[in-house]
Formats: structure tokens, sequence, C-alpha cells
């Protein structure tokens, strides 16, 4: 196979394939490489969580200095969940979105502390975090276990469906007129006077405007046109238990451990947070027992109702995440036409303003959120 286009969009994950749905409905020609299946490594393969506040095991671990960093991008994850309120409407698909807030559960009053500490930070930035005592936690989230002392509530988190997601925007991008190719793994970047060649496995494509959204590769296709890239790809798991009756309507973390936790529209409960996953010899990965095990008796410790409830399936992803946490957004410096656009760690909350900032920057337009203080090429 040999084409051209006007844009080449590398990784059909939600953020590349809602650039190429965006790009394709303002009428750029566009064409959409992707080295497996759609959303295959992370956003088909997540947990759903759709993440707002500043994460609780980071904010401990890192600091309110690296937290004030890293702040200015609340404001940009805050528009995407919004975006993502409007989704199903644009896409005409049920996709399981809903806010019904997300709660970081404290047992300790040094937990508390840092909870209050990290509101502070997040208030900074137009996000609002409730604080919540025992008795407001045992009347808003009755289901906790009794050792809860307390909680930080932010109302604008939940949760989204990604294997509706993936698909559901696929079809859209097709049918706006983009062109998606799976299977063509990304081997060799050229670049000219006249734009790029990029060569994969199913053959050449020529085109004036690259945008990597390639997730965890996505710093060996920028090292492809010579940029150095301080991104990774880390393998997390993910499980999900039987269906139950309707118990958990809030999206939950502890501040005593890795843990994101909540249930799904058919009742089953999905548990993550962060758990690392097995990397096997070749790159393929497997679930982790002993970190499974871990994350059922955190999930177990703050929700008791996880105890009695049998889990049916664990899966992995390859995420990817950067050290400051911050998005890497833009035209790459030094390579006119070459664009980045790479949201770590939760990136699938940030999926759909992701696609639209880098579908304005692509057209030349500015960006419909400002990114001086967001990504890490605007400061």
């Amino acid at each position: 196979m040999t084409a051209r286009c006007d844009v080449l969009v590398v990784g059909g994950g939600i953020a590349g394939l809602m650039t190429a749905w965006y790009l394709a409905r303002d009428g750029v020609d566009v064409i959409l490489v992707e080295a497996g299946e759609y959303g295959a490594r992370a956003s088909g393969a997540n947990a759903g969580s759709l993440h707002l506040q500043i994460q609780y095991p980071e904010f401990a671990a890192y600091g309110e200095g690296w937290a004030r960093r890293y702040a200015p991008t609340l404001r940009f994850l805050k528009a995407s969940i919004a975006m993502w309120q409007d989704l199903p409407g644009d896409l005409g698909e049920d996709l399981d979105v809903t806010l019904k807030g997300g709660l970081v559960v404290a047992r300790s009053d040094v937990q508390m502390r840092l909870i209050a500490a990290k509101a502070g930070v997040e208030a900074s930035v137009g996000v609002e975090i409730r604080l919540l005592d025992a008795a407001d936690l045992r009347r808003v989230a009755p289901y906790l276990a009794k050792d809860a002392i307390g909680a930080g509530f932010c109302a604008m988190e939940g949760k989204a469906n990604p294997l509706r997601a993936t698909p559901a925007v696929a079809g859209a991008a097709a049918r706006a007129g983009a062109r998606l190719i799976r299977g063509a793994r990304v081997q060799r970047i050229e670049h000219g006077a006249r734009g790029f060649t990029v060569t994969t496995n199913a053959g050449e494509f020529h085109a004036t405007r690259v945008v990597n959204t390639a997730g965890a590769a996505a710093a060996d296709v920028a090292a492809m046109v010579g940029l150095t890239v301080e991104l990774g790809g880390f393998p997390l798991q993910v499980s999900v238990t039987e269906p139950i009756a309707p118990t958990i309507p809030h999206l939950v973390y502890s501040a005593a451990g890795k843990l994101s936790l909540k249930q799904a529209a058919n009742g089953g409960c999905i548990i993550g947070g962060g758990w690392a996953a097995q990397v096997r010899e070749g790159g393929g990965l497997a679930t982790d027992p002993r970190n499974f095990a871990g994350n059922m008796a955190m999930a177990a410790e703050v929700v008791p109702a996880m105890a009695r409830t049998r889990v049916l399936r664990s899966w992995t992803a390859w995420v990817n995440g950067t050290q400051d946490w911050r998005p890497i957004l833009g035209e790459a410096p030094g390579v006119p036409g070459f664009f980045l656009a790479l949201f770590p760690w939760v990136g699938f909350s940030a999926g759909p303003m992701t696609a639209r900032v880098t579908a304005d920057l692509v057209q030349g337009r500015a960006p419909s959120i400002d990114l001086k203080g967001i990504s890490a090429l605007y400061d």
C-alpha cells in the first residue's frame, strides 16, 4: 500500500481516533495508522475512570511543590470531562458516562491533613474538593468501612465504558471520512521539505503533517524524527467482579494505598489503582498474582462488600507515563509539522480535550484551551 494524505495520525487509542474524527469533520484529509487493534493497549483496556483531582499517592510522595506545578493540568481535565458528558449525544451511543463524584477515603488524621492540603492546591485552579468528616461520610457513602474517618469529595469525577467508547469513536471517524488502518506498525519516518514519509509493515504513507498519539510507544515514534521524549510505558492490571446489587455510586480511592474502585452499569465492580502487571519475555503482559492479591485486599479494606464478591476477570494495559505527570502537547521543537499529543497516566479522561486541542493546532488555530503551564512544550 502507498497512500497520501494531509495529516497522518499514528496511534489508534482514544486520543488518536478522536483527533482523526475532529480533523475529518473539519474537512482535513486524514489517515490513522494503528499497530494492532484500536484501543488495545490502554484506551480500551483501562478501568474507565474519569479522573479530575490530583492523585493522592503522588501528592503524598512528591509534595505540594510538585502538585502546584501540575495543578494547571486540572483545568484541562475539567474541560475534557465536560466533553465526555456531551460525547454520547455527539456519537449517538450510550457510553455509560456517569459523574457521581470521587472520594479519597482517609483512615487517619495524617491522611486527612494531606487531603486538605491537596484540596487547597486544587481550589487554586478552580477544582472544588469538599472535605467530609466521618458523619458526612456515613451519609454520603454508607458502604465504606467503619474505620473511614473522612474523605475528600470531587463532584466532577466518575466513569465511562472504554469498551464502548473506542469503537464508537472509530466508527464516527470513519463515517466522517477518516481512513483508519489497523495492523500498520510504524518502522521509519523520514522528514523532508515536502513533509513526511512514514514506512509501516502495511505500506508507505506520505503526509504533510504527522500527529504522534502512540501512547506507551510514543517515545519510540518520536525518536524516528530525532526527538527525545521523556515518556515511558507502564504495565498495569485491572479486575472486575461478578455483578452485585447497586452499592457503589462513586469513584473510590484510598489514602492508605493504591486503589480505584467503581461499580459499572451491569453491577460488576472494577478494581484497579495502578498495580503493576508482569512483563513477559517478548513484551507481552500477564497479571501479577501478588499484586492482584494486594489490590483485592485494599478494595476489601475500604469497601467490606468486596470481601464477599468474586472476581470474574483480570486484564492488563500498557499506560504511558511521565515523571512530572504533565502532558506533552503541541508541535515538536525543531520538527515543523510533527505534533505530539501525549497525556500521561490519565489519558482516557483527557482524551476528548487532547484531541480537540491537537486538531486545532494541526490546522493552525489557537487551541481550545490555553496550554501555557499545562503542556511541557509551552513553558
